[in-house]
């Protein structure tokens, strides 16, 4: 009981954070991209970006987080752990 009550009170925690913050956002994707590893549970990445991420059209499990700079880290999830990620950075 008490591990479902740490589990509830950590995902309530990362929720309220990201509730604050502008969907899909966060300072730097080029940072975000540097700590993200395969196998990262959805609630793991919400906790690096502080944000909701913004879901993605060409997939069930895509999704997206851009900075002010118009860079974009775009992640793949399978079976609720991180599959694949990739940094796109405008072209200067």
């Amino acid at each position: 009981v008490f591990w479902l009550l740490l589990q509830f009170s950590r995902a309530m925690r990362a929720m309220r954070l990201a509730g604050q913050a502008p969907v899909g956002h966060v300072d730097s994707a080029v940072m975000l991209n540097a700590k993200l590893r395969p196998g990262m549970t959805m609630l793991q990445v919400i906790g690096l970006s502080r944000s909701l991420g913004r879901r993605l059209d060409d997939g069930d499990d895509h999704w997206a987080w851009s900075d002010e700079g118009g860079s974009t880290v775009r992640l793949q999830f399978r079976g609720g752990k991180l599959a694949s990620f990739e940094l796109q950075r405008p072209t200067p």
